[in-house]
């Protein structure tokens, strides 16, 4: 979950900086500019001030404000793509569910598409973020790769058709029985670690396969996310430390039969162009660069303009286009967090001491994030209340028993009657793949709306019987 961050920096660096591959690049600066002329960019969100005075992200660039697939109507209702949502929660179980845009899925996609226009690319969707079947089949048509980090996340992306040379493997603990698999399928392979590195070169041999690998550099820069989440800081258990390059390239040195360095991956969006000459000065045919995950989205619904898909590509389009390089992208979060919201009903409304809750069908069991990280995510009722309803300050909880079951904390919305729609929005990443059965709440189903405004399932709720199937016959 790297790229949860919104901040990326620009990699130019001056071409007469000679760094070691043994010394740490970025001690000193995290920001040099390429020559005397060149601005380095900084990416960072604004709030939008007025509708008429719109900051923007450079000097020279025009950014627009993205308009939700979810939107509130002036009749009070929320619509997905035209859809009334509240139509769609009285045609299906009565349950917490799962509702998705499928054209802004698509939209997404093509956003990245033309940030990628004229460079070399895979986009490497981190199916880590959402794992349904019928989303992966969606986003291989429409030309995406796939980021893998465990053995079943590859057995899917195969199911689902993705091509084997347009996934990238990852992950700090890879089993070997995996690791086979992927060689055997032609897979890219990251190096995380001196055990792993010995695996990968077991399964090149067992496969009887070169394996084209990379390297992940942990340059210890702080993301500025949950410490939960971070992935590039010297403590992180992902990565190898810069000091350490070099003895990693010289172990690959001694393995030629097996292993192939491609591509050189390094955390937060920045890269040291004078590791890939002096890398390539070794001999090594390096011609991938992986900047890692994607962009992040506005959770908050605050009118925050945030960096687009050709914000971030320009930030290396210079690199990649001075070396001849292929770019690697691994966009999860920003490719589906914002297609999705979770439908709940309200179960009804309580208060305890100073405290007003809004208790709905829904849990942390459905979606953690709130929970795990203390994650916010905007919450709305999916119709008009009623005029005489007061707005109060509420605690949105779930029925598990547990004081950290809450989607949300202090929202101001008005007293919802029993049985009202209400949704917890952006819900796409990293909540129904994260899902669990705490409490013995199955697991809910998931719907999306067509091109053509159409509803269909994409997902069968888990039963009761699901569960008891497990332990027939024993």
């Amino acid at each position: 979950m790297a790229a949860s961050h919104l901040l990326y920096h620009s990699p130019s660096f001056p071409k007469t900086l000679n760094h070691s591959l043994n010394q740490n690049p970025f001690a000193q600066n995290l920001v040099l500019p390429l020559k005397a002329t060149f601005k380095p960019r900084v990416l960072r969100a604004v709030l939008s001030q007025s509708n008429t005075a719109k900051p923007q992200l450079h000097d020279s660039k025009t950014t627009t404000n993205f308009q939700h697939c979810f939107t509130k109507s002036e009749d009070g209702f929320l619509y997905c793509e035209g859809v009334k949502v509240h139509e769609i929660m009285e045609s299906v179980d009565k349950r917490p569910f799962y509702l998705y845009s499928k054209p802004q899925i698509t939209r997404n996609v093509e956003a990245y598409k033309d940030a990628l226009d004229g460079l070399t690319s895979i986009i490497g969707y981190a199916i880590k973020a959402n794992n349904n079947l019928k989303i992966l089949e969606h986003l291989r048509q429409l030309g995406c790769g796939s980021v893998l980090v465990s053995g079943n996340e590859l057995r899917l992306a195969l199911r689902s058709g993705f091509d084997p040379k347009r996934c990238i493997f990852n992950g700090n603990g890879k089993l070997l029985e995996d690791l086979v698999l992927a060689a055997q399928e032609g897979v890219f392979i990251n190096i995380d670690s001196e055990f792993d590195l010995e695996n990968i070169v077991a399964a090149a041999r067992i496969a009887g396969k070169r394996v084209n690998v990379l390297l992940r550099i942990n340059p210890d820069v702080d993301p500025q996310v949950h410490h939960y989440v971070a992935t590039g800081n010297k403590n992180s258990k992902f990565g190898i430390r810069n000091e350490k390059l070099q003895w990693f390239l010289d172990a690959v040195k001694e393995h030629p039969n097996e292993l192939k360095l491609v591509d050189i991956f390094r955390d937060a969006a920045t890269i040291m162009v004078n590791y890939i000459d002096q890398i390539r000065a070794q001999g090594f045919e390096v011609n991938y660069l992986n900047i890692g995950g994607g962009l992040g989205i506005d959770y908050h619904h605050s009118g925050a303009i945030l960096p687009t898909p050709r914000d971030l590509i320009d930030t290396v389009r210079e690199l990649v286009l001075s070396r001849n390089l292929n770019l690697i992208i691994e966009p999860g979060r920003s490719l589906i967090a914002n297609t999705c919201c979770l439908v709940n009903r309200v179960t009804g409304v309580k208060t305890n001491g100073s405290k007003n809750f809004i208790v709905i069908d829904g849990s942390m069991a459905e979606l953690i994030r709130p929970s795990l990280y203390d994650a916010y995510q905007h919450i709305e009722l999916i119709s008009p209340a009623p005029a005489n309803a007061e707005v109060a300050n509420f605690d949105v909880v779930g029925p598990v028993c547990e004081s950290a079951d809450f989607l949300g904390k202090d929202r101001q919305l008005p007293t919802p009657a029993k049985g009202t729609g209400l949704v917890v929005h952006d819900a796409g990443a990293y909540c129904m793949s994260m899902a669990s059965t705490y409490n013995l709440k199955m697991r809910p189903p998931e719907y999306w709306v067509e091109d053509n405004g159409s509803v269909s399932k994409i997902r069968h709720g888990e039963t009761f019987e699901d569960h008891t199937r497990f332990f027939e016959g024993l």
